[in-house]
């Protein structure tokens, strides 16, 4: 089954599970006009700070329309450049709670058996976001609610290992490793994990502004997957806003 997605269906996700951010910034824009009011200070400083909220509060909307629904993140055609095999046997999709990619992963790997996972804890992983949009998810037809720690499969069972969005909500990074070590435990010697993520990066600071610290740079996700022993890690963007990390337990070209 290939769910379709509404138009506009990535920003008004977005928009929904981080309205809480949208109600505290227009509430404190709000307290500065009538401070201005009040105290009659400088027109200039009051409409740079206008500016600057609404630059806040509009460009992450327009940024992820970009990304989650006009580029194609959904498509999956940027996986053609991950060098995954399309005709692996056995696929991992491991999500944090909110699922919107199982299906679409289903029709593009109509031979292969995928297993889905969901690592989300409620007393570690305590985002707002991340628990409003549990409670619209999909879920997948026997998804199983894993521990980060432990990933209920054989050693060196799996072809292909996804982590679409998802693994950011892992903050503690020794939590992080543990995580991508059993992704490395049940990769096959010549499979491949894919992690797609924002980075906190220039383009995602300018997109974002301080939510950009919500991500990882790419130096901490390179690290980590070096301390849980993966031998090859390639990224790749797509977008300015979003990186492709395509790693293997073996050494690749």
């Amino acid at each position: 089954m290939e769910v379709a997605r509404r138009k506009f269906q990535g920003v008004l996700n977005i928009l929904s599970f981080n309205r809480h951010f949208y109600v505290y910034g227009l509430g404190v824009l709000a307290l500065i006009i009538i401070s201005h009011a009040v105290f009659s200070y400088s027109d200039l400083l009051l409409w740079l700070i206008i500016i600057a909220f609404v630059y806040g509060l509009i460009i992450p909307l327009i940024v992820s329309a970009y990304v989650y629904d006009f580029s194609g993140y959904y498509n999956f055609k940027w996986l053609k450049d991950s060098a995954v095999d399309f005709k692996a046997k056995q696929i991992v999709n491991i999500n944090a709670g909110f699922d919107e990619t199982s299906f679409i992963l289903e029709s593009n790997f109509p031979e292969a058996e995928l297993k889905v996972f969901d690592f989300y804890d409620p007393k570690r992983h305590t985002e707002p976001a991340i628990v409003r949009a549990r409670k619209v998810s999909l879920t997948y037809p026997n998804t199983v609610v894993i521990k980060s720690t432990h990933i209920p499969l054989d050693k060196q069972s799996v072809d292909l290992v996804f982590l679409l969005s998802a693994a950011h909500e892992i903050r503690d990074y020794k939590e992080k490793v543990a995580f991508l070590k059993e992704c490395y435990r049940i990769c096959k010697p010549g499979g491949r994990v894919v992690l797609v993520e924002h980075l906190r990066d220039f383009p995602n600071f300018l997109a974002f502004t301080v939510g950009f610290t919500h991500f990882f740079s790419a130096r901490v996700w390179k690290n980590a997957f070096t301390d849980a022993g993966f031998a090859t890690i390639k990224e790749k963007k797509f977008t300015p806003f979003m990186s492709v990390f395509t790693v293997a337990p073996q050494s690749i070209k």
